[in-house]
């Protein structure tokens, strides 16, 4: 059975806590990603989407300097790089989330997992892929906070 680390991202481009809302919005608009995570050093403390960037900063009137940690996702949802295609799939679909951090040890970022990375591999799971369908059902309205 794949891992994760088979078909994770693990040259992720991340931002840190310095990083204002407008540096982030500038580095997803040039890496063309919708989500960045936030680091310490090597450790996530958070991540921060284009939504959270339109929910919580835009609609809630804060400017481009606001500080990344007053907008971002600092509860995360994780995985290893140990954790199975199919366990990851499972946890996607519960928690209707489109991307993963993957993390090793004491939160240190290694890399990242989004759902185009199974619909480019030929998951062979139809658990999963019927566990990863349900995220883009009609009717979902976006990341769980």
């Amino acid at each position: 059975m794949d891992t994760i680390r088979d078909i994770m991202t693990d040259d992720v481009e991340c931002c840190t806590l310095l990083d204002n809302v407008f540096e982030v919005a500038t580095k997803m608009k040039e890496w063309n990603v919708g989500a960045i995570p936030i680091v310490d050093g090597e450790t996530l403390v958070g991540m921060i989407t284009d939504r959270d960037i339109v929910v919580r900063g835009v609609a809630e009137k804060h400017p481009g300097s606001t500080k990344v940690e007053d907008i971002m996702s600092e509860e995360l949802i994780t995985v290893t790089a140990e954790t199975t295609t199919r366990e990851a799939a499972q946890i996607m679909a519960k928690h209707q989330i489109r991307r993963l951090p993957v993390v090793e040890g004491d939160n240190r970022l290694v890399g990242i997992v989004a759902l185009g990375d199974f619909a480019v591999r030929d998951l062979t799971d139809d658990q999963a892929k019927k566990a990863l369908s349900e995220i883009s059902e009609p009717g979902y309205n976006g990341l769980q906070h």
